[in-house]
């Protein structure tokens, strides 16, 4: 049955106070056994432009030795100064983390401390809040209140609102291995990467390698006493990947029960071991196939048969909801579903459409939206993550860059601002408010020396958005092995607003496909996307693939892509 997330026992009430002064606060029934952590928010003063807080936090789960509550605004407000924490703002993200004399919250304990602020219009209180990544003022144990199909609870593995916050992520053994045999790699390799399952055979392991339960016992030992996410990436529908032959899989586009009996439910099997329910489990579920019946289905000019027979059948929407729905069963997983990434998704046509096909997947199967606990963007893909020399509003002698050949009407230049757009849309057509987004910064960083360090010139909108792109491929529809790609941000939590973490859930140094035809028995086809000699096709404009040479099948070792991604790092090595 389908779990929903931890979900509020009552909204946070706004009292007025004694002297004008205002409070968010927990309802006074709510057993503090049940709720994590309590943040009570009072504005004691208040003026035209300026305000005074103070912010009082109860610890209610173990000791800890030190701590960090977050909060967002809904206005302008902006913190000035503070006492007993330490402040930082990005946007409307608020941070107060602990003082070197104050770090330690003992079970039952509490700190205080406050700050000033400024605002105009406003000053709307904070109505959510975190301790370490937690969500506080909410029921986080025992039967959870919005789902009366969910009589039990175990009380262990209850989901966080962020799964990467306060949390170590899993480094795989088998990535790390590869990485630190090359030259430099040892750089890099104690970086957390994403365990793909590319088919039937990865879960107990190809060719003596690792299978899943071995990954999960190596994730218990690196745990410790510590909270650790482990990244898995949920990948072998039937007809999987309809127009790109190169990450084709074993299944056939009729074999959805055999994906159903033989390689959803052994996994979800696993996962429900409770051996495992003090992991945080994210998976990546089923990248690519989903936005391929938005842009690569009859009429498009783009479409392919195999993607028509991939709508027609509905086994990748039936696929999506049934991986949700028995993931989601274990109270410890956090399933994301591949969002694509904005040189995909992000045009008029093609973002709205998406938004809703990720819907109906998402309640096909016996799934529910709350068994959704965000989507990823830029899996396995090259765009920058943020570009600093243009944004979608500019213009040069007074047209658009959208009309340049590079944005080509697109509404989005990068992934951030493309995956926060994404998360509004899809919470407006109902999914969860409290969705998070990932956007794998695996290879984007597109550093090195052909990185612009100032805006490109003012002769056309051309001149300016490629003098200024960060993303140097020839095309936006390119997508196997980039020539010139570097290593992105390394992963890290809660880098921005609506976005849980940047990942590298794509490891660095494995192919996406091979650059010639390999015979294989891995059920990988040759897509002459990967091949530095193809010419292009619909879906790239009909330009040069941009491919590197000498490729192997997608997900083994490319050593020359390696090195050519720490060469090209940003931030650099």
């Amino acid at each position: 049955m389908s779990r929903t997330r931890t979900a509020l026992l009552a909204a946070l009430a706004l009292v007025a106070g004694t002297a004008g002064a205002a409070v968010a606060a927990t309802p006074p029934d709510v057993g503090a056994a049940a709720v994590p952590c309590t943040v009570e928010y009072k504005v004691q003063n208040q003026w035209d432009t300026g305000f005074t807080t103070a912010v009082t936090v109860t610890n209610n789960s173990a000791a800890k030795s030190s701590w960090a509550v977050k909060w967002s605004y809904a206005g302008n407000q902006k913190v000035t100064s503070g006492w007993n924490a330490k402040l930082s703002q990005s946007g409307t993200a608020v941070t107060a983390a602990n003082e070197s004399y104050n770090g330690p919250l003992g079970a039952g304990s509490s700190v205080s401390f406050g700050f000033n602020g400024t605002y105009s219009g406003t000053n709307a209180l904070p109505t959510a809040f975190t301790l370490d990544g937690v969500t506080c003022n909410v029921d986080d144990g025992g039967t959870d209140p919005t789902d009366p199909t969910d009589p039990t609870d175990p009380g262990t593995g209850s989901r966080v609102d962020n799964p990467y916050a306060g949390a170590k992520v899993y480094v795989n053994p088998e990535w790390k291995a590869k990485a630190a045999a090359e030259t430099g790699g040892s750089r890099i390799a104690n970086q957390p990467t994403g365990v793909w399952l590319d088919r039937i055979a990865a879960i107990n392991g190809v060719n003596g390698g690792m299978g899943l339960r071995d990954h999960l016992d190596a994730a218990l030992t690196q745990k410790g006493s510590d909270e650790l996410v482990v990244q898995l990436v949920i990948y072998n529908l039937p007809g999987r990947d309809c127009a790109a032959l190169a990450s084709n899989g074993e299944l056939g586009p009729t074999e959805i029960d055999k994906y159903k009996t033989d390689y959803i439910d052994p996994i979800a099997a696993i996962l429900a071991d409770t051996k495992y329910a003090g992991l945080r489990i994210v998976t990546t579920v089923e990248i690519d196939s989903l936005p391929n019946l938005v842009t690569n289905v009859t009429p498009r000019a783009t479409a392919t048969a195999n993607c028509d027979t991939m709508k027609a059948n509905g086994n990748y929407v039936k696929g999506v909801g049934y991986a949700l729905n028995k993931l989601g069963d274990a109270p410890n997983v956090y399933n994301y579903v591949d969002a694509g990434h904005h040189g995909w998704l992000g045009w008029d046509d093609n973002f709205a459409p998406s938004a809703a096909l990720f819907k109906e997947a998402a309640s096909a199967e016996g799934a529910t939206v709350a068994d959704v606990h965000g989507f990823i963007v830029n899996t396995a893909n090259y765009s920058a993550t943020k570009e600093a020399y243009f944004t979608v509003d500019d213009s040069v002698n007074g047209a658009s860059v959208r009309t340049s050949k590079w944005i080509d009407w697109n509404r989005y230049v990068d992934e951030q601002s493309y995956a926060q757009a994404m998360r509004a849309q899809l919470v407006s057509i109902g999914f969860p408010s409290g969705i998070g987004m990932l956007i794998d910064t695996s290879r984007n960083g597109w550093g090195g020396t052909a990185r612009p360090t100032a805006a490109g010139p003012s002769t056309s909108v051309d001149t300016y958005v490629d003098g200024g792109r960060y993303d140097r491929r020839i095309h936006l529809g390119n997508w196997c092995n980039q020539s010139g790609a570097g290593l992105g941000e390394r992963p890290q939590a809660a880098p921005a607003t609506g976005i849980d973490a940047y990942v590298w859930m794509k490891p660095p140094g494995e192919s996406d496909g091979s650059s010639t035809a390999i015979d294989n028995d891995e059920g990988k086809g040759f897509d002459r996307m990967c091949d530095p000699t193809y010419t292009g096709n619909p879906r790239n404009n009909n330009n040069m693939s941009g491919a590197l040479a000498n490729a192997p099948l997608s997900g083994h070792w490319f050593s020359a892509q390696f090195q050519a991604l720490m060469k090209n790092a940003y931030p650099a090595l």
